[in-house]
């Protein structure tokens, strides 16, 4: 399989995935500026996909669009990290996950938006700026809830306990990750982690949060390896499309 045709995959779906997951927090926030807030975040993440998967279908060369790709592929097939595709839980759980991808994705994007392929720089550009909104607003909410109420402290610490496990993934590198480096088509993924160590320590000690310590990392997701969530989120994600495939709107 082409690298960089993968590359995307992984790039699109994580966004895709993460993007559909907040969705579900429509008309559920905590208060109706976070609802719209969140909501917002979900668009910019489905917007990115949808750019990066068009790209994606155009490397592949077999006449899939972003939605056949969406819409039309099986759980196995899907590359996004596990990190993503896991339950919201409550409101504190979404902002930790969120936050700790957000971290890594305004810092890949930057290092994207220098490509040597033009068109994956040029919807980094974009989506770089979007990021750098999405970790100020996770970050911040990171903060008011480890350093707000006992209540908003035990839920953002269990967050973090229960997720930091599958952050490994966003740093591991495999022989996609590193044929995409060679040509300097996007960075090697461990390169990435000292910059985001020391984004994510310094918003968890503000936070007045315990960051975990490393130990065993999920992985396998990249190769399709991922959990019960994924294939539950998909059933509801791609029921019309497949229910009217083909159908125009």
């Amino acid at each position: 399989m082409d690298p960089l045709f993968e590359y995307l995959l992984r790039l699109g779906d994580d966004r895709l995935i993460l993007g559909h997951r907040l969705s579900e927090w429509c008309g559920h926030g905590p208060a109706l500026e976070e609802d719209i807030a969140l909501a917002n975040v979900a668009l910019d993440l489905i917007g990115q996909a949808s750019h990066l998967l068009r790209l994606a279908g155009t490397v592949e060369g077999r006449g899939r669009d972003e939605d056949a790709l969406a819409y039309f592929r099986d759980a196995i097939d899907y590359r996004n990290a596990q990190l993503v595709e896991l339950h919201n839980g409550d409101f504190g759980h979404t902002i930790v996950r969120s936050f700790l991808f957000d971290a890594w994705s305004v810092l890949l994007l930057d290092k994207l938006q220098r490509s040597t392929h033009s068109e994956l720089a040029g919807i980094a550009a974009k989506a770089h700026k979007e990021a750098r909104y999405h970790v100020r607003h996770s970050g911040e909410w990171v903060i008011r809830l480890g350093d707000g109420t006992d209540e908003s402290h035990r839920r953002a610490q269990n967050a973090l306990d229960q997720l930091w496990p599958y952050t490994g993934e966003l740093f591991a590198s495999d022989e996609v990750d590193r044929a995409v480096a060679a040509h300097a088509i996007a960075p090697d993924p461990p390169t990435l982690q000292p910059a985001w160590r020391e984004v994510v320590t310094d918003v968890i000690r503000r936070a007045m949060l315990t960051l975990p310590a490393d130990g065993y990392m999920h992985s396998g997701a990249r190769q399709g390896r991922h959990t019960e969530h994924l294939g539950h989120l998909l059933a509801e994600m791609q029921i019309l499309a497949r229910s009217h495939p083909g159908a125009k709107w």
